[in-house]
């Protein structure tokens, strides 16, 4: 059984129980490879035109039957992965008929850990939410709320200990620049006394702008995407991130198509990890396909 990481905002380390279908074992992949995704999944909706933000608006407050069908799909991807970020989830409200969208997923593909952040309650109605699915058990995890208006959110985790381990951050950032550089600023003070640095997700600009005009300049952050993610159906901009230290060896990156679940396109990047993060101080749980 899953046991979800129950914590107030700003929570400090916390512990999580193994799903009971998962196999464990010490270290990392025998490869030494790491397998991230970020997805914004727009709450389960299927958006494939530009008109569906009309016609299909009345998913955003009220359940319907091909949200299931569409979970189902996204937790087909994931399959492989191991370290998920999720944005625009919902944690259980009537319009996802009282499903909790981060948990499901961790059951649907099998994730030993996860953890949901609720960045604006809605009560019965909606329960927005980013969410992080693993299969290697954290040293630390950290919810934070971003700088601004209400509603925006990042998770901070922490794989190893000491000035070698790896600091990964999911986000949704603000649509205004202006609350955006604030909360970009907020996130280089998180993550400015670790050499090993991932962040992901939906940071609603191009890499360009948060490389050389943000207040992650300074940082060398290389930002190996280059494919369009938004809208999924006619990608034109490249809003979606995995943007990597240069201590961290990219292996692969990809832009999966998958134009009918979500108004955005997942985001995926394999990295190699550099020797001393290698061994028992990061132990994984393999479940699914290996």
């Amino acid at each position: 059984m899953l046991r979800r990481w129950s914590s107030p905002r700003l929570a400090g380390p916390c512990q999580a129980q193994v799903n009971a279908h998962c196999l464990t074992s010490s270290g990392l992949p025998a490869d030494g490879r790491l397998r991230l995704l970020s997805f914004n999944i727009q709450v389960g909706i299927s958006t494939e035109r530009y008109h569906h933000y009309l016609t299909r608006s009345w998913q955003h407050l009220l359940p319907h039957a091909g949200r299931a069908g569409n979970l189902q799909r996204i937790g087909k991807l994931l399959d492989g992965y191991d370290l998920v970020a999720l944005q625009e989830a919902d944690g259980g409200s009537m319009r996802s008929g009282y499903v909790n969208q981060v948990e499901h997923l961790a059951q649907l593909g099998a994730f030993p850990y996860w953890y949901q952040q609720l960045n604006r309650n809605l009560g019965r109605f909606a329960q927005h939410s980013n969410g992080v699915l693993s299969r290697l058990e954290p040293q630390a995890l950290e919810d934070h709320p971003l700088p601004g208006p209400s509603g925006r959110g990042a998770i901070l985790m922490r794989f190893g200990e000491g000035e070698d381990a790896l600091v990964v951050v999911m986000m949704h950032l603000a649509l205004g620049g202006g609350t955006r550089s604030r909360q970009l600023a907020y996130i280089r003070e998180l993550i400015g006394g670790y050499r090993h640095q991932v962040l992901m997700g939906d940071m609603n600009t191009h890499a360009s702008d948060l490389l050389e005009n943000s207040p992650l300049r300074d940082l060398g952050l290389l930002a190996p995407q280059i494919e369009a993610t938004f809208p999924s159906w006619r990608p034109q901009r490249c809003l979606d991130h995995i943007l990597l230290s240069p201590s961290l060896a990219l292996e692969r990156v990809d832009v999966l198509s998958q134009a009918a679940i979500s108004d955005h396109l997942p985001v995926a990047v394999e990295i190699r990890l550099p020797d001393a993060l290698h061994g028992d101080a990061m132990p994984v749980v393999t479940g699914g396909t290996p």
